[in-house]
């Protein structure tokens, strides 16, 4: 009997043995599987992201017109950064310039032929442009010591203005910051004179006579698309460019 309780000692150890093995590996087996899952599960979470939810921009110089233009009046142009979308105007507005008649012919076209919420998007993606660009440049304004805020004023007109021109003209303008500045200031107060004979609906010109107008005319628009923190930055940020120029 002893030699045959042995045997049956020596088996039922055996099987623990094996169960307590086979119950490890399950659990390593369960956590390895649970990674994979993981790992497809983040896979397929940015390739929704990127492929399905987000569509990046087009190349705008190797796309069809339908394809670059179209791309404005996507929602998508809104989440890309802000130097990202300066980026795409620039290079349309040179492409539009450099294309041929038949090519100028099909933007135009194109862009006549925006209806609908295809024609609201793209207009809410330009209201929406302004707003980031006014409320990160109030942002930044207001975070700086009241001596370097004059300056910030300053700088950011200037950079802004030569934005303005190098989209709409294709290169930039000949003068210095400093007269860019001084031209300004001297045309503030004709500005505000002239404010009142321009329609409420008329965009003013980015130029050194329409600079300050213009701010304030993306100022009223700008509230649609902006949360009640941004809108009393901006508004405080503007008042001080105002006053900076004088107009």
């Amino acid at each position: 009997m002893s030699f045959i309780q042995s045997i049956t000692d020596a088996r039922d150890r055996l099987d623990t043995a094996i169960s307590d093995s086979w119950e490890h590996r399950r659990r390593e087996l369960g956590m390895a599987m649970g990674g994979v899952l993981l790992a497809a599960l983040l896979g397929a979470g940015v390739y929704w992201w990127v492929e399905i939810r987000f569509r990046p921009p087009p190349s705008i110089f190797d796309s069809p017109v339908d394809d670059v233009l179209g791309y404005f009046a996507l929602d998508d142009f809104s989440k890309l950064p802000i130097d990202e979308r300066i980026r795409f105007l620039r290079e349309l507005a040179d492409r539009f310039r450099k294309g041929d008649q038949q090519e100028s012919a099909l933007m135009a076209s194109f862009l006549a032929g925006l209806s609908g919420p295809a024609r609201e998007q793209a207009t809410q993606n330009a209201r929406l442009l302004a707003k980031d660009i006014l409320a990160q440049g109030a942002d930044e304004y207001l975070k700086l010591p009241e001596k370097d805020r004059g300056k910030y004023i300053d700088d950011w007109m200037v950079k802004w203005m030569k934005t303005g021109e190098r989209i709409a003209t294709g290169k930039d303008g000949e003068k210095s910051d400093e007269q860019r500045l001084a031209d300004m200031r001297a045309q503030g107060e004709r500005g505000r004179q002239r404010a009142g004979s321009t329609p409420s609906n008329e965009m003013p010109s980015l130029t050194e006579d329409g600079a300050v107008r213009f701010l304030d005319f993306w100022g009223s628009d700008v509230e649609k698309a902006s949360s009640p923190r941004e809108q009393g930055q901006i508004v405080r940020f503007l008042g001080d460019v105002r006053k900076r120029f004088g107009g």
